[in-house]
């Protein structure tokens, strides 16, 4: 309905799980990192909770679109079901036969077990992912911890992913299900969205649907945020019915008062009133109008001609920053000035034609190339290949096309190693080396390209032998957080810990003392005692790292930034071994 009025090419709020909607913002991309983290370490459970609405199950489709093809998964959405039930639902989603009804426990576990087994003899690998899991009884939880029990000698054959409500966490609180809690090995509770992100995912959706006008002013976004207290699923519900508002009445963009009108239908539960009440402006815009009333009687009585402050047109009750400027509209409607309604004449009233307005006007640089989207969506199967072959391009290597082993497995031939994560935006700028990306492209496809520099909110990628450059912005939104990056390392250690001793280890402290210099001299500088673990912790906690005294790949790589560059590519124009 509104659509065409706004010159949309869809419902860019509709609540359907459409991927070209996708948002990741900060906190959901550490949602996903851990999610994978969790993945990577084999065995135990991952459990991942957050409010409803807050995108939990978005989250766990990029999570399981971004597992590797050696991965089966076991998917169980209807978490209400009996311990027979669970297995017997576990085995038809891997396709293991079974008697069925007739079936017991024993003898599905005993058919599940056989299946990960043979699994594992192929290299395969088996994730069970349970969604709504606060739903699951004490029984069934005790059933799916014992699934964990089945193993090789070295490693588990079943990891377990748990996705729910907060209830989640107070039900793995029990004292009865201690010990499937003490087998967690990492944990995420995914909070609502900020006001920035909340702004971000109202202008991404809208992009997608083909526009870059400010449909929404600025003040109608921080409410649309104090509204829905950033859960995306009300986000959308509440935008949604705003632009019908804003189409009914003919209005170029939708405003506070509009979203409050909006929120009153779609959202009767929340304090629309309070919430939504601007911040004790009345005393002050009284005093401002007793003071205006007095002038204009004033100027009545003498004839004087009006003041050019006050001859001058009213601007708006609220700058984008949506700190107080004059006196609230008090009339019907009209034209839009600085991100809010002010009161203009029926007469003088302009179409109702949505314009871009002045206060949100797009930044020059900011407008993504011609073509990109089309590349994107072109891109075929040997784009992976393209890109592992401007990555060594960058570390002045070959890359043999003709040659069967892995792109890391060539990288360790000639001297580099092979980083392959998954963490935050922020986490893969602190690396400061390009690396191997997956862009969502409007289908919903992955597409591997290069990142190969970042500077001035604009990014540099390759895709098909075809360089781009794109807003970081952008980017982002179409970034799931998985990467792969080369590094060249320093030393021959590949992790070091407390207790190890040699010259890696004597590399390893002038690192540190170049990062922070100072510190009582070591009985034996080349053995690594827990002075110098603790030391370490502190740079891997100033440097966002997980804080655990060990150093491997991710803190290697931020200590060899610690040394002048010496030839290495560098993600940041202005690196240079000083950060």
């Amino acid at each position: 309905m509104y659509t065409k009025y706004f010159r949309l090419e869809g419902r860019p709020f509709s609540i359907a799980p459409d991927p070209r909607f996708l948002y990741l913002s900060e906190r959901h991309r550490e949602a996903l990192a851990h999610l994978l983290y969790g993945l990577e370490q084999g065995g135990g459970f991952v459990q991942l909770t957050g409010e409803v609405g807050t995108g939990k199950t978005t989250l766990c489709r990029a999570f399981l679109e971004q597992l590797p093809s050696h991965v089966d998964v076991a998917f169980i959405v209807n978490p209400r079901l009996d311990e027979r039930e669970l297995l017997a639902t576990i085995c038809d989603e891997l396709g293991i036969e079974h008697p069925g009804e007739t079936a017991g426990l024993r003898q599905l576990v005993d058919s599940l077990n056989r299946h990960l087994l043979d699994s594992h003899a192929r290299g395969r690998r088996t994730v069970l992912v349970v969604d709504e899991a606060q739903n699951l009884s004490a029984a069934v939880l005790e059933q799916i911890r014992l699934l964990t029990n089945l193993e090789t000698p070295r490693e588990k054959l079943l990891q377990i992913v748990l996705i729910g409500q907060p209830e989640l966490k107070d039900l793995l609180e029990r004292q009865d299900l201690r010990q499937l809690a003490q087998r967690i090995t990492a944990r995420y509770h995914l909070e609502p969205l900020d006001r920035e992100e909340t702004r971000a995912y109202i202008r991404h959706r809208l992009r997608v649907c083909g526009t870059a006008e400010p449909l929404f002013t600025q003040g109608a976004m921080d409410e649309a945020w104090r509204l829905t207290g950033g859960i995306p699923r009300l986000v959308n519900i509440l935008c949604d019915r705003a632009l019908l508002g804003a189409y009914v009445e003919e209005a170029p963009r939708v405003d506070r008062r509009i979203l409050r009108r909006a929120a009153a239908e779609v959202l009767p539960g929340r304090p629309v009133s309070e919430a939504s009440r601007p911040r004790r402006r009345w005393p002050w815009a009284a005093g401002l109008a007793a003071v205006a009333l007095l002038v204009l009687g004033y100027v009545a009585i003498r004839g004087a001609d009006l003041p050019a402050w006050l001859s001058s047109p009213l601007a708006s009750h609220e700058d984008p920053s949506g700190q107080p400027q004059a006196l609230p509209p008090s009339g019907p409607a009209g034209a839009s000035t600085a991100g809010e309604t002010v009161e203009v004449p029926a007469a003088t009233a302009p179409p109702p034609v949505p314009q871009p307005a002045q206060t949100e006007a797009v930044v020059p640089g900011t407008q993504l190339p011609e073509g990109l989207p089309e590349a994107l969506e072109a891109a075929g199967e040997g784009a992976g290949v393209q890109a592992w072959d401007t990555l060594f391009r960058h570390w002045g290597v070959a890359y043999f096309l003709d040659d069967p082993a892995p792109a890391c497995e060539q990288a360790a031939h000639q001297g580099l190693r092979c980083l392959t994560g998954s963490g935050s935006w922020a986490q893969l700028i602190a690396l400061d080396r390009p690396a191997v990306i997956e862009l969502r492209n409007d289908q919903g496809r992955q597409v591997p390209v290069v990142l190969e520099s970042v500077a001035d909110g604009q990014a540099r990628i390759e895709l098909a032998g075809q360089g781009w450059t794109v807003p970081v912005e952008w980017l982002r939104d179409r970034w799931f957080g998985r990467f792969s990056l080369l590094w060249k390392p320093a030393i021959t250690a590949e992790v070091l810990k407390e207790g190890d001793r040699g010259l890696d280890v004597l590399w390893l402290r002038r690192r540190l003392a170049d990062w922070q210099p100072g510190g009582e001299a070591p009985a034996d500088p080349q053995f690594f005692d827990s002075a110098l673990a603790a030391r370490l912790r502190a740079f891997q906690a100033a440097q966002g790292l997980v804080a655990d005294g060990v150093a491997g790949a991710r803190t290697l790589i931020r200590l060899n930034s610690l040394a002048p560059a010496e030839g290495r590519p560098l993600l940041l124009a202005d690196s240079g071994g000083s950060h």
